[in-house]
């Protein structure tokens, strides 16, 4: 089985938690015996072409991407006319039995090389623009962006999700039957969390022997809802006394959120790091009392998994996926979600009793193991099995097409009215080294 990929970002290449799923889902396929291509975008210095752990990764040059959301949206349409002329050039090297795309970001050019390749298209959906922003997308670009999320989870042949609870949300917000929708949880693999630090130097540089380091992770973006934890900080110090805590991450929220920690006083009991790379990372999780994962919307919660794998414990909001990551408490604590008295009662819980903690890391270090990258490629195997069985039904084949391409010039007339791509041209593809 010859399988394409296509996603936004792909290491070296990383803007989020994306990238890194998609390469170790793909390595694990490989592992299962599939031939596995990745069509992503580069920089300048990257390869067009390189296979890493087996796969074969091909890359289109795209500028560096911007931060104002309704330029994003016109790079994003521009990136997937790029994919498209280089998907276009791969399937004249290779016969590809499934086209997989990641989220919305691929979704025109993952649809137009399905039909094109005369194979199925599964699409996973990790997050929705209407979840991110709490269904307020009647505007211009959130409503652009949930215009393409639905046309795409309509015209895929399956739609995959990380979480019953993206099943649920994903088939209501777009009109799709729950069976068309396949779960598949995110794996972790705790050998990847390697601190590389000099844990007890680490430790003294953010905190004293005798504190409590509470550790918060993540894109500082509104739905994460950091600003709980902020708001929830200065009841939990006043009431455990010593303790430090962590901010790594950053974001659009940044500002507002370095604002509403000088406002509450608590500049003096932590410190925000910005963008931390993996290897500091999984040195924090190492050095820290408890990790807080206090998300407004969260489809999955690889935090809490990371972390729990790493030995620490975790306290997360009683919401989204977040519930099947932390699902008793045997493995981890939730609190109210949205509530900043809950999160502080249960962190002091937490902080307070060191044999709850040492119980909770015991029995989260068997928990995660669950979660396996091979069992998730062996799943994602099964779904393009499925798919591919399907086609050999006349009757899944015989409708209309989703788009042609001819030669070099994109036929639109299937798409979505708000998705408008101009003709393509030569692609801007990089030289091989």
């Amino acid at each position: 089985m010859r399988v394409l990929i296509l996603s936004w970002e792909y290491p070296p290449l990383i803007e989020g938690g994306l990238a890194r799923h998609v390469r170790k889902l793909s390595e694990n396929l490989v592992a299962q015996g599939v031939e596995v291509h990745v069509l992503t975008r580069g920089l300048e210095e990257s390869p067009a072409e390189e296979e890493m752990a087996g796969v074969v990764i091909h890359r289109v040059r795209e500028p560096e991407r911007p931060r104002e959301l309704a330029e994003f949206v016109a790079w994003v349409e521009h990136m997937n006319s790029d994919m498209l002329a280089a998907g276009v050039e791969l399937g004249d090297r290779f016969d590809f039995d499934v086209v997989h795309g990641h989220d919305w970001l691929v979704a025109v050019a993952g649809d137009h090389l399905a039909k094109r390749f005369r194979c199925p298209l599964v699409v996973t959906i990790h997050a929705t623009e209407y979840g991110r922003h709490q269904g307020w997308v009647d505007k211009h670009p959130q409503s652009h962006i949930h215009g393409v999320e639905r046309w795409m989870a309509n015209r895929a042949d399956r739609v995959i999700t990380c979480s019953s609870y993206m099943r649920e949300h994903v088939a209501d917000i777009y009109g799709l039957e729950d069976e068309c929708i396949t779960v598949i949880p995110n794996g972790i693999d705790p050998t990847d969390l390697v601190p590389v630090a000099d844990l007890d130097l680490l430790r003294g540089e953010f905190a004293q022997p005798d504190d409590r380091l509470v550790l918060l992770v993540g894109r500082l973006v509104y739905e994460k809802g950091f600003q709980l934890a902020l708001e929830a900080l200065p009841r939990l110090i006043e009431r455990v006394g010593k303790v430090r805590f962590i901010v790594a991450g950053s974001g659009t929220h940044e500002q507002e959120l370095r604002s509403q920690a000088r406002e509450l006083g608590l500049l003096e009991h932590g410190v925000f790091l910005g963008w931390i790379g993996d290897d500091v990372l999984h040195s924090l999780y190492r050095i820290s009392d408890l990790c807080v994962v206090p998300s407004i919307y969260e489809p999955f919660g690889l935090v809490a998994l990371e972390a729990m794998a790493s030995g620490c414990p975790c306290l997360v909001a009683d919401t989204g996926g977040l519930r099947e990551v932390v699902p008793n408490e045997g493995v981890g604590l939730r609190f109210r979600s949205r509530d900043p008295d809950s999160l502080a009662q249960m962190a002091e819980r937490l902080l307070t009793d060191s044999a709850l903690r040492e119980r909770l890391v015991a029995e989260a270090s068997e928990h995660v193991l669950t979660f396996d990258w091979s069992d998730v490629a062996a799943r994602a195997v099964e779904v393009y099995r499925d798919r591919l069985r399907e086609r050999l039904t006349p009757s899944a084949w015989s409708g209309a097409p989703r788009a042609s391409v001819s030669g070099t010039s994109l036929v639109t007339t299937a798409l979505v009215p708000m998705i408008a791509l101009s003709p393509i041209v030569t692609p801007r593809r990089m030289h091989a080294p």
